[in-house]
């Protein structure tokens, strides 16, 4: 009996330590399509965890990896149309320059990337301008989603869209 209790403590031990050591900016991996197109996106997702994000932790004016850690990647198995701008089927790296009132989206043909330390703006392949728009729902993970022909980007109180449809 005593064993049997030994045990059941050790495993609500284990159980519980490892709930509290969750990875502060885990790996996410969404995939869809959108008509017969696949959309992969490969980033680690940030938590806010009660910082000043715009402006401060992602600062102003400034190339950022749209997450942590290595920069988000984005695959497509055929060529693309974001708003009206084309972009060709394979895989690259993702970042953004945020700005007060508008940021500018980068696909990178450089897919493997620590980070934006290496970033080379030679390598873009396709650069958009979009407004981000006060999200009604705060979110305290940075997500990517596809949805309604759409990849969409939502991280604490700003959210923006980019519109997507094949060739």
């Amino acid at each position: 009996m005593k064993t049997y209790i030994n045990i059941s403590i050790l495993i609500i031990l284990i159980f519980f330590s490892c709930g509290s050591k969750q990875k502060p900016s885990p790996p996410v991996t969404v995939e869809d399509k959108v008509g017969n197109t696949s959309i992969l996106i490969n980033y680690n997702s940030p938590r806010v965890r009660e910082r000043s994000i715009w402006g401060d932790l992602v600062p102003y004016d400034k190339v950022w990896r749209t997450g942590a850690n290595e920069a988000t990647i984005i695959k497509i198995n055929r060529d693309l149309l974001i708003f009206d701008s084309p972009l060709e089927k394979g895989e690259y790296s993702f970042f953004t320059i945020p700005g007060k009132d508008n940021w500018t989206v980068i696909f990178n043909s450089v897919s493997k990337q620590w980070g934006s330390y290496d970033y080379d703006s030679n390598q873009d392949v396709l650069r958009l301008k979009v407004v981000p728009t006060q999200s009604d729902k705060f979110f305290e993970n940075m997500t990517f989603t596809i949805e309604d022909n759409s990849i969409i980007f939502n991280w604490e109180n700003l959210s923006f869209s980019l519109k997507v449809k094949e060739l």
